[in-house]
């Protein structure tokens, strides 16, 4: 077993699952003035900490991605952000692309970047403790997209991020998200999502990537937001599970799925189900960020000092979605 093989089981067993708690300052500004609360760097760690110091932490979560600005800060208690996390027992992790822009030849879609400069990025982020790395690649869906361009390009840049995160000694999270924006059927859904995953993965094998050291962040296989037709979590599942059988390497330990525009509770289930139906070797889990912060953060905003009250609903939240991913969850349990 190699060291990032360990890395990304000690992130992804018994159940534990991911905390994206890497939404830029832009992005967490929105979600803070969204509860009108304001997005100072202190209220953006106050949050954050509420998270990171709840006993939840250790029961349920085995990663946490940061942001920049959050794992050089340090907390209340006086110990670094990465600190705070390995205490819990959970592996500190960092979102390193810049975020997707036009891409050039294609002006409706978008390239993530973030390549330049990354080695020494990464050495840094080393240094303060992350072990494992995130970055997105965003595709739309239309009758005519994702184009190849888009496809290959975005693939070929999650295979040169993933080569030089594992040369420092990092588990890549390889994050190629199709989203739900637009009226488009769960078929054409699990058709594009298909082709983009098995693009990366060609990708990753060319750059000589250790699939064993690497986690995959998809979507789930979902109709459009805006479609006439939507499926039954049953069909999401059974669809999901097609699609990464037939386009993911046996050799990937592992699948955390992102939560994607989902409410809270609809994310639970369709993990859960997918568990209940789970017939490989992956491990699948969540790495949710709205889905496992929203009702944390509207109870917190009501009054940014009531850390138990607001902890007490993330521990529920995480354990509700670690239940989800053993197919242990059912919706009684909400409301206990």
């Amino acid at each position: 077993m190699s060291e990032l093989n360990k890395i990304a089981l000690k992130i992804l067993s018994n159940g534990k699952g991911i905390l994206a708690a890497d939404e830029s300052n832009g992005t967490m500004t929105k979600r803070l003035e969204s509860v009108n609360v304001p997005s100072t760097p202190e209220n953006r760690l106050l949050f954050r900490e509420t998270l990171f110091s709840s006993s939840g932490m250790k029961d349920f979560i085995g990663g946490v991605i940061l942001f920049d600005e959050t794992i050089n800060q340090t907390s209340n208690l006086k110990q670094t952000i990465p600190e705070l996390i390995s205490k819990s027992g959970a592996v500190p992790g960092i979102k390193v692309d810049t975020g997707a822009k036009i891409l050039a030849g294609s002006h409706e879609e978008k390239i993530t970047e973030g390549l330049d400069g990354l080695r020494e990025r990464l050495k840094n982020y080393y240094k303060l403790g992350a072990r494992f790395t995130k970055w997105r690649g965003v595709f739309n869906i239309s009758d005519k997209y994702p184009s190849k361009l888009s496809m290959h390009s975005n693939a070929h840049a999650l295979a040169r991020y993933s080569a030089l995160v594992q040369e420092c000694g990092m588990v890549p999270i390889v994050e190629p998200e199709v989203l739900m924006d637009g009226d488009h059927s769960a078929k054409t859904c699990f058709n594009k999502t298909s082709e983009v995953i098995k693009k990366c993965f060609e990708e990753l094998i060319i750059n000589k990537i250790d699939l064993s050291g690497v986690i995959l962040k998809p979507n789930m296989i979902l109709a459009g937001a805006a479609a006439d037709k939507k499926i039954s979590s049953e069909e999401v599942a059974k669809l999901t599970l097609k699609c990464l059988k037939e386009n993911v390497p046996t050799d990937v330990p592992g699948i955390a799925f992102l939560s994607g525009g989902q409410t809270e509770v609809e994310a639970t289930e369709n993990l859960n189900l997918i568990n209940k139906h789970n017939d490989t070797n992956f491990i699948m889990t969540y790495s949710y960020g709205r889905a496992l912060q929203q009702s944390a953060l509207k109870f917190w905003s009501k009054d940014i000092n009531n850390t138990s009250g607001t902890q007490k609903i993330f521990n529920h939240r995480a354990n509700m979605c670690t239940l989800a991913a053993q197919g242990k969850w059912s919706k009684e349990l909400e409301t206990k």
